[in-house]
């Protein structure tokens, strides 16, 4: 049985349902990290007897109870896995924790066998993924270009198909930048979707976990096996993983910088490379994309080094800064060190100055559902970084270093090559809890590039034809979401039902929205409003579909002060829906607490 050349988790499904024993696969990363003969990639390896020993204990092929079964991964060297030394690339602060980090362990748990840890810039401080003491991982296209940090060893890892996937993580775009200049999936969740229990901080008030993966399917599927709520994490948060919608909604609005914002440090093999790109987009999408100011984005970036942000980065190995500053590599300690000398009043400085660029950010986010952006504006070499430490690294943070402070997902999605045959990259951003929107959409237009995978050659496996998913609307149909007397069950949903009507779905809200009992009736109903974000709350609606024509009927039977607009929810779509007019809220009643009109007629509180 060949063993795949590229081990994508579609491959070795494949592969191993036709009767391929995972421990040949393990014997064949192990062969393949040997014949690679790049010392930088890895700072620690599990002994090859031990890994194939743990791919027999797997037991038989069981791709549902373990949807891992049998791949192998590899694992930053700032994230604990029981056994192995954790160093974030510095030797002399080495420890061996008892146990793993949650996310090693859920993915041990769905039959992932872990191969090793991956070289970084040291304390994840770093985009060009060159700090470190010993060799840094050489690029898997061009070793006189950086490879990119700080997650370097999990990038070149998974684009030099050794594993199937890693993780890495990212503060400032350390899980994106890497997969950008190696061609692979850098997918960066939601701010604590996932634990970062068990993982060295950097920031850790902007600290995530990421994936690398030779496609966006095997990254998504690694993210839903890692995601969850950890109380054991103080900045976990309970956030629902939304899926992948299975379609892109109606109407999709995608922004892409505009002119000004569009920073390629002279390379117009990089730009081209990006309007191809955005050519994908727009057949993607079938629509083009609106230009963005991109202006207070890249002042929010600024902040991150130049602002009280890097104090953190102090903060979190104070004790061994202080004790023992010269074991730092140069570069980390001539970034972290001046910290030092920061005080209360420059943090709060930086708090309120964030505050004020997320409003102006907010404004965009009304606009847009995604923001397309280059990872990186242009490949740097050894050569430029030796001649200066710092400004390639800050450039090539330029689109990325905003995403965490914003409190934005973002996926890292392989582009065309450029003309000299390097890779390219574009990264989708969205709000907080999008990351499945944005998969959609990085899965289509990886496809759409024709790339293939990391440095491989082997094509983009075809994800299995979607079926038409009964919780969307179809070909020919228009989505409405309603709020009140036209739910199921209640006084006007024969509105609905006498057209034609198909129930899709129930669905929340984003939490941004106010509820109102209006005045008169009957019959009773309420008026939702969209408000400021952080004013408002998830509101409960129904989604259903409607032909064309019998949504226009519909619609035109409305009445003042209700309106029909398009509503943004918790699943990432935005059917159009029930609105209210603000002259309408004069008499009504706030039932936003409720969190919808069911919860409110039930409460017994309705006139």
């Amino acid at each position: 049985m060949p063993i795949p050349a590229f081990p994508s988790l579609t491959a070795l499904r494949t592969a191993y349902a036709d009767g391929l024993s995972p421990e040949a696969v393990l014997a064949e990363s192990y062969h393949r990290i040997a014949a690679t003969e790049d010392p930088g990639i890895f700072l620690a390896l599990v002994p090859e007897a031990e890994a194939r020993a743990a791919a027999r204990a797997l037991g038989p092929f069981d791709p549902v109870t373990k949807p891992l079964w049998g791949v192998p991964f590899a694992v930053k060297d700032n994230v604990d896995v029981a056994g192995l030394p954790t160093t974030a690339a510095c030797p002399d602060f080495a420890y061996v924790p008892e146990a793993s980090a949650p996310a090693v362990e859920r993915l041990i748990a769905a039959g992932a066998i872990l191969v090793g840890k991956t070289n970084l810039d040291q304390f994840a401080t770093g985009l060009v993924g060159l700090r470190t003491p010993g060799p840094a991982p050489r690029n898997a296209f061009d070793p006189a270009v950086v490879p990119g940090g700080s997650s370097s060893g999990s990038a070149v890892a998974v684009a030099r198909g050794l594993v199937a996937f890693a993780l890495g993580t990212d503060t400032a775009g350390s899980g994106r930048v890497p997969a950008g200049l190696n061609n692979v999936v850098g997918l960066k969740p939601s701010l604590g979707s996932v634990s970062a229990r068990g993982v060295v901080p950097a920031c850790r008030t902007l600290d995530t976990l990421s994936v690398f993966g030779g496609t966006v399917a095997d990254a998504d599927a690694v993210y839903r096996i890692i995601a969850g709520y950890d109380p054991g994490d103080p900045f976990s948060r309970p956030l629902a993983v939304a899926p992948r919608p299975g379609s892109l909604p109606l109407g999709l609005r995608v922004g892409v910088p505009d002119a000004a914002s569009r920073i390629f440090g002279g390379d117009a093999l990089s730009e081209a490379a990006f309007d191809a790109a955005l050519a994908d987009l727009t057949t993607v999408v079938g629509r083009g994309a609106g230009a963005v100011d991109l202006a207070p984005f890249f002042a929010v970036a600024r902040l991150l080094y130049s602002g009280p942000w890097v104090a953190e980065r102090y903060e979190a190995i104070r004790g061994f800064i202080e004790a023992r500053p010269d074991a730092l590599h140069p570069t980390t300690r001539a970034i972290i060190g001046p910290a030092a000398e920061l005080s209360a009043a420059d943090a709060f400085a930086g708090l309120y100055r964030l505050a004020e660029l997320r409003r102006i950010a907010e404004q965009v986010w009304a606009k847009i559902d995604v923001l397309a952006v280059p990872t990186y504006p242009r490949p740097r070499t050894l050569a430029d970084v030796a001649a200066d430490p710092i400004g390639p690294n800050a450039e090539l943070g330029t689109y990325t270093n905003f995403v965490n402070l914003l409190d934005l997902c973002a996926l890292a999605v392989p582009g065309r090559f450029r003309a000299d045959g390097f890779p390219s990259s574009v990264t989708l951003i969205a709000p907080r809890g999008a990351d499945g929107l944005i998969a959609e959409l990085g899965a289509r237009l990886h496809a759409a590039a024709g790339t293939g995978l990391g440095a491989s050659g082997e094509p983009v496996p075809a994800e299995p034809v979607p079926r038409p998913d009964p919780q969307r609307a179809g070909p020919g149909e228009i989505e409405i979401a309603v709020v009140g007397a036209h739910l199921s069950g209640l006084p006007l949903n024969g509105e609905l039902t006498a057209r034609g009507a198909r129930f899709l779905r129930a669905a929340a809200t984003r939490p941004e929205y106010r509820l109102h009992a209006l005045p008169g009736g009957p019959p009773a109903r309420p008026g939702l409003a969209r408000v400021e974000p952080g004013s408002g709350a998830a509101i409960e609606t129904e989604v259903w579909a409607l032909e064309p024509a019998a949504f226009g009927t519909f619609v035109a039977g409305v009445p003042a002060p209700l309106a029909i607009g398009t509503l943004r929810l918790s699943d990432g779509t935005a059917p159009k829906g029930f609105l209210v007019e603000t002259a309408g809220l004069a008499g009504a009643r706030d039932i936003t607490e409720h969190g919808g009109w069911r919860r409110y007629l039930a409460s017994g509180q309705a006139a």
